[in-house]
């Protein structure tokens, strides 16, 4: 937008068009940034090798662990990391989509965020391909997915019970105004 101030055209921002813009970084930002996190994870920094220090840290609760029993414990660890971190990227891409200044996204937010959390799980694992000490592995692309899927559940879930205690809320003002 331009205004002219005394005989010189200034160019000024329209607030109203930074609002917008401002609201998008807040949506979207948390979002890009924890796939940027996943996607250095994904490299060798937390490769199997890397975090062999969970191995270490059962060993030490329990010294009597068998060597396959330290072995499971890690597997188990790095899939519930799985899990957590693409829970959490669903959430984020849901509250993103949930707030959306697209109607087709608000409207079809847990679709989309599912679909989200899939393909960049895809992508992950693709990425996992050409990292020597990763492999890329279908199972991992289920886990995630099965992760995304509990975070929206969740999301739903926190969504479904504040519509209601909501609806409670008001139904209590009316009642309470009408007597």
């Amino acid at each position: 937008m331009r205004e002219n101030r005394g005989g010189v055209n200034i160019r000024v921002q329209d607030e109203r068009n930074l609002a917008p813009k401002r609201n998008r970084l807040w949506r979207y930002g948390p979002l890009v940034i924890w796939a940027i996190l996943i996607f250095i994870g994904s490299g060798n920094v937390l490769s199997g090798s890397n975090t062999s220090f969970v191995a270490r840290i059962v060993h030490w609760l329990f010294p009597g662990a068998s060597v396959e029993t330290l072995a499971f414990f890690h597997l188990l660890v790095r899939k519930i990391g799985h899990l957590g971190e693409y829970a959490v990227l669903a959430m984020l891409a849901a509250h993103a989509l949930r707030t959306s200044s697209y109607e087709l996204l608000r409207r079809h937010w847990f679709l989309a965020s599912l679909l989200v959390s899939v393909l960049y799980s895809l992508s992950d694992e693709f990425h996992q391909s050409f990292i020597p000490t990763r492999g890329a592995s279908i199972y991992d692309c289920l886990i995630d997915s099965l992760g995304g899927l509990i975070g929206l559940a969740i999301v739903w879930l926190w969504h479904q019970t504040a519509r209601r205690k909501r609806g409670q809320r008001a139904q209590t003002i009316k009642a309470s105004a009408a007597v």
